[in-house]
């Protein structure tokens, strides 16, 4: 098992570093220019969109359906989750405070691809003569590419999803949760991934409504119960944050300037696993979040696409640099150093600094806000692939296995689990890259603010 889990591993990292590195930063670069900056020039329409929007009632969005707020928070409740603490602390340990400039900008042209990504989603979903609104990277794959190829494509783009998020990627997640309650209050994981298991069956069972209701409400909560507890620690170490900031424009570009030489961190390193950690984070071009944004009920599919963008920005330049900027002004990273703090245990240390004892508890809260949302939005991610490939019937059974895997991943932590989230996450970002990249001229044309849904 720990030979295959190395090998899986191996083939993930070239997967992941070598190739898609370059392919999702690539797209949204083309996405950037070819919608002439939508980031920038809509960025304050896709505010007004969701502050015009926000409801914690939801609205009539029609069966199945979800609100545009709901669709946001759903696609959040994906965005934002493990990756904001746990992984953006092992890129501040593997590519030092530099790595987080890189996942700025690997964010900045990642919001034109996840506008390219929503647009697509709208302009191909489908609506039943039942009123069962669906939609995703399947249905825009298979718009693109007729016959065999394209049945192929969005099929093995559908069982990579599944397989990705649905079953290893919440196994990942409910473990999160389970190791944090249990250096937090010494629970046993077992207790926490079954109460995590019932909780989240329940959800399941009430369908897209259900599963809308909860995100619409927790997401909101759990953002601002984290940024709150962030500006607290930023107040308490306020001398530290000029330096703080300065220390991750300046590792940027030349990481000895910060770090010394003996650590062996370089901007190759430091852009790696920005990059890297920034895109895993925010989902921009990995197919995911169209499935939540394919839902909303909107005039034109470019409203979507401006609101699709702020999910981008907040995941990233407000969540991940808040916990970024606390690991960095409370003195715990020593980045590059063998057998130094990294990953949660980095994090839970410089909660810890500033709140004492209360930082794990902090965190472990944090954690459980933010994977149990995570497991909510890939459930129903896999869910409309499930139906799309085995019909509705399938649905049950999909549940149950999800709700096994979150008891099983609580237990006990199988490196071989994790690895294999790695590359089937990987997986499912070359189909969807494929069809965004030949379907570019029509996210243009929506950009221009032409109407792309006239057949």
């Amino acid at each position: 098992m720990d030979q295959l889990a190395a090998v899986v591993d191996k083939i993930s990292g070239i997967v992941w570093n070598s190739i898609l590195l370059y392919l999702l930063v690539g797209t949204g670069i083309i996405f950037t220019i070819r919608t002439r900056f939508v980031q920038v020039r809509k960025f304050g329409e896709g505010w007004r969109r969701l502050f015009g929007g926000f409801s914690l009632k939801g609205d009539k969005a029609g069966k199945e359906g979800m609100s545009s707020f709901q669709a946001l928070t759903t696609a959040i409740a994906a965005q934002v989750g493990t990756g904001n603490i746990t992984g953006c602390a092992t890129a501040l340990y593997s590519g030092g405070p530099g790595a987080i400039f890189w996942m700025w900008l690997s964010a900045f042209f990642g919001m034109s691809t996840i506008y390219g990504e929503a647009v697509l989603a709208q302009k191909y979903k489908t609506v039943g003569e039942d009123g069962h609104v669906t939609g995703g990277p399947i249905y825009y794959i298979k718009a693109r590419f007729q016959g065999k190829f394209g049945k192929f494509l969005a099929g093995f783009f559908s069982l990579a999803i599944i397989f990705a998020l649905g079953f290893t990627g919440n196994m990942v997640q409910a473990n999160s949760i389970s190791s944090a309650f249990k250096t937090a209050f010494h629970i046993d994981p077992r207790i926490v991934g079954v109460i995590c298991a019932v909780i989240a069956a329940f959800i399941f069972l009430g369908g897209v409504r259900r599963i809308a209701s909860f995100t619409e409400k927790i997401v909101p909560v759990m953002a601002i119960f984290y940024m709150v507890g962030c500006v607290i620690i930023l107040f308490i170490n306020h001398d530290m944050l000029l330096p703080a900031i300065k220390s991750i424009f300046v590792a940027a570009f030349d990481p000895r300037a910060i770090l010394g030489g003996a650590v062996g961190i370089t901007v190759r390193e430091a852009m790696r696993f920005g990059v890297a950690r920034g895109l895993f984070s925010n989902e921009a071009g990995m197919g995911s979040t169209p499935h939540a944004h394919a839902l909303a009920k909107v005039e034109k599919p470019q409203d979507q696409g401006v609101i699709a963008m702020i999910g981008v920005f907040v995941d990233t330049f407000i969540v991940l640099t808040l916990t970024a900027l606390v690991i960095l002004t409370s003195g715990q990273l020593q980045a590059g150093v063998p057998g130094a703090l990294q990953g949660t245990d980095l994090a839970q240390a410089a909660f810890n600094s500033a709140f004492g004892g209360f930082g794990n508890i902090f965190v472990a809260v944090c954690m459980l806000f933010f994977a149990f949302s995570t497991i909510i939005g890939w459930y129903f991610f896999g869910e409309t692939n499930v139906k799309a490939l085995f019909g509705k019937k399938a649905v049950k059974i999909y549940a149950a296995i999800v709700v096994l895997c979150i008891i099983a991943g609580s237990a006990l932590k199988v490196q071989l689990v994790w690895n294999l989230s790695d590359l089937f996450n990987a997986l499912m970002v070359f189909p969807n890259l494929i069809a965004l990249l030949a379907l570019s001229g029509i996210v243009a044309k929506a950009a221009r603010g032409e109407d792309i849904l006239k057949k």
